[in-house]
């Protein structure tokens, strides 16, 4: 028994150890190039949004795994449990995006209260990030609730991370368009739905819900993030 309490506390650790030290290495990373302070908040941002999705696949019943940080990639959490429907994907997936909000309204009235631009620019690119997330293209956030709709609007997702990386050119928005392509694919050998049919059975009211909340979460990040952009002058 005591070997067995041993190894289950050496797992919570590793866990623990895993998640702290993949976020440190992404504050020493980030500070080469943004200073120690903006990458310290970041990461907070970033650790904010994935918590989210803990909490909510937790609070749900699912196995889930600490947060796993990668530098310029950003971070995940394992569902060692897989959502059994459509409503309970969309949820957790939702709880992300939300709570990143929070956080990133808090770093923008902080940065009223005290006047800092750090705060200010921390405020932006977590409205950034969490906008971002919201695209309507799995694997991102925006791609696993907009399933509560049909997997089919990820077709709408795709034109616009096409669009952001013959404007950018970013190496991170190539790899996402290369893991998307699986997914769209799906959605055309299965007619629409890329889970058994039974997958997506939910009341109408829960899919208009759904299909509001992301809509206003969308649109708020959308109206934050310009007047953020316009007080920084980025």
């Amino acid at each position: 028994m005591k070997t067995l309490i041993a190894l289950l506390a050496g797992a919570k650790f590793g866990k623990i150890l895993l998640t702290s030290g993949t976020m440190l290495l992404s504050v020493v990373t980030y500070s080469f190039v943004y200073g120690w302070r903006y990458a310290a908040g970041f990461v907070g941002l970033i650790f904010c949004h994935e918590m989210g999705h803990f909490a909510a696949a937790r609070q749900r019943g699912l196995d889930v795994g600490a947060p796993t940080f990668i530098p310029f990639v950003g971070a995940w959490i394992q569902l060692k449990d897989q959502p059994m429907d459509v409503e309970t994907e969309a949820y957790v997936a939702m709880a992300g995006p939300v709570v990143g909000t929070f956080a990133a309204m808090a770093c923008y009235y902080a940065a009223d209260s005290v006047q800092s631009p750090l705060l200010l620019a921390l405020a932006y690119a977590g409205l950034m990030l969490n906008l971002f997330n919201l695209i309507p293209l799995s694997p991102l956030d925006g791609g696993r609730i907009t399933s509560i709709i049909s997997p089919k609007t990820w077709w709408i997702g795709a034109p616009l991370i096409v669009a952001l990386f013959i404007w950018n050119h970013s190496p991170m928005l190539l790899l996402l368009a290369v893991l998307a392509v699986p997914h769209l694919l799906s959605t055309v050998r299965h007619g629409g739905s890329v889970m058994p049919s039974r997958y997506y059975e939910v009341p109408e009211c829960t899919r208009w819900s759904y299909a509001v909340y992301y809509l206003l979460l969308a649109g708020f990040l959308g109206v934050m993030t310009y007047e953020t952009h316009r007080t920084v002058g980025v």
